[in-house]
């Protein structure tokens, strides 16, 4: 720990603006003589005590509750004391200034400050130090932010669990498997004389294969996870007057875009977040694909190929009414081709045709037939979409994830595959099986925190609430 994660840290730890309860939060090595300067008094620990909070001179700032924490039975690992007041902004501050103010002020025969070194905590810090301090993994603390940050139910219940350890378990029961083939691959290296085979009699190769099949597992759960955190972005894209809009507004139940029957309507980017079981879906209405002479419009149309080629998704939504038309027909050809070469493979582009209220064209269309007046078909596009996200349904025991989260899965498990190939092969290379073992146990390591730079962890930490 660097000397400055030593330092006391305070801070306002609720939401900023007016609140039926404020709380400010102080954490450090020792405040038992901190708060019986501060209120006359000494706390018992883990005990709400309701007393005024008082300014240097003597007069009430606020009465509230006091909470003592003693360390290491507190979040941090560290003592914690904990005054909750009103909740409006001024006394909130009026109190974290009397405590910066008493912290500064000299005590005993040196004269030395009261509680030295007492400084404002940055985003993030009070986390960083429960991690720090061995009170939660890194997993578990990005599991707050990712509580505090959910959009959806679905979410809040996976961060949740992700918090309480759900995660970490799958991740060290993967980890305890490689570190006893890890034993085995080092016995037989350390001791090539020995009669005994070691892998062969501990079944190296089954123990292996069950390695990459609890991989294989946490991983596609750890996908649904992220999928409940970052959702997917879809597009919204087609020719003008084709109804986007409306799909956009049926989609979100608002009239968030405007609709005329005037082409060129729309001219730039309107997004939206909706939830479909739980999954947050980033919807992007765009202006309408076409050749255009219009300055503002081409760059509402540029804007559209743009939002196109970074999709997870694409709508690609057609006129049912005007699907005879050859010029229509044109158009449309035209655009899915462009889609085909901005977009990879991988994006999935649904075929979708509104307007099936107007009684739709002579022949039968591939694709999802919806009305985005009168909402036919809606929810057979809402269920086409969890389908394109890969949602496989929400799952007793789910836990949230991170994209880090799923690389270090991913480069575990190709370094879980090479210890396979070494194993199989005819000289049997055990001495590349034992590093990539390794490897693979780093990686893993970096998802609870056991293998971190501070550089990433910095990264992580700063992106919480202050307070936090």
């Amino acid at each position: 720990m660097l000397a400055r994660q030593h330092d006391p840290i305070i801070a306002i730890a609720t939401a900023p603006g007016r609140g039926s309860v404020g709380i400010v939060r102080i954490s450090g090595k020792d405040l038992r003589g901190f708060a019986q300067a501060l209120f006359g008094r000494t706390l018992a620990p883990r005990q709400a005590t309701y007393l005024p909070f008082t300014d240097a001179d003597g007069s009430v700032i606020d009465k509230g509750l006091a909470l003592y924490f003693a360390g290491p039975h507190s979040f941090t690992g560290e003592d914690v004391l904990e005054l909750q007041g009103h909740g409006g902004p001024v006394v909130l501050q009026l109190v974290l200034a009397r405590c910066m103010a008493l912290a500064a002020t000299a005590s005993g025969q040196q004269g030395l400050p009261l509680l030295p070194g007492l400084r404002l905590a940055q985003p993030g810090e009070f986390s960083e130090r429960a991690f720090l301090n061995d009170k939660l993994d890194l997993a578990q603390a990005e599991a707050i932010a990712d509580l505090i940050d959910a959009s959806t139910e679905a979410a809040a219940r996976s961060a949740s669990q992700s918090m309480t350890g759900v995660f970490s378990q799958r991740v060290h029961s993967v980890r305890d498997a490689l570190i006893d083939l890890r034993m085995l691959v080092e016995a037989t290296l350390d001791f090539p004389e020995e009669e005994i085979d070691f892998l062969q009699k501990a079944d190296a190769q089954g123990q292996l294969q069950t390695i990459l099949a609890l991989l294989d597992a946490v991983l596609g759960d750890a996908r649904q996870g992220a999928l409940l955190r970052e959702g997917i972005r879809v597009v919204i894209a087609g020719q003008p007057n084709v109804g986007k809009s409306s799909l956009l507004n049926a989609l979100a139940g608002a009239e968030l875009a405007i609709v005329t029957p005037i082409a060129g309507t729309t001219r730039d980017k309107v997004e939206q977040t909706i939830q479909i079981e739980g999954v947050p879906i980033h919807v992007i209405d765009t202006a309408g694909l076409r050749d255009s002479s219009d300055t503002v419009e081409q760059i509402g149309i540029a804007r559209a190929w743009d939002a196109i080629a970074t999709a997870d998704a694409v709508v690609f939504l057609r006129d049912l009414s005007r699907s005879d038309a050859p010029e229509y027909v044109a158009g449309d050809a035209d655009i899915a081709r462009a889609i085909a070469e901005r977009c990879p493979q991988s994006v999935p582009v649904l075929q979708v045709w509104n307007k099936v209220d107007t009684g739709g064209a002579s022949v039968t269309k591939e694709g999802i037939r919806l009305s985005a007046k009168t909402l036919e078909g809606l929810q057979s596009l809402r269920q086409a979409l969890l389908q394109a996200a890969g949602w496989q349904g929400a799952q007793t025991g789910s836990f949230m994830a991170r994209e880090r989260h799923l690389q270090a899965l991913r480069q575990a498990r190709q370094h879980a595959e090479a210890a396979a190939a070494h194993l199989q092969a005819a000289a049997m290379h055990l001495d590349l099986m034992a590093e990539e073992l390794r490897l693979a146990q780093v990686a893993l390591g970096e998802i609870t925190g056991e293998f971190t730079s501070d550089d990433l962890l910095g990264v992580i930490f700063s992106r919480f609430c202050i307070g936090k």
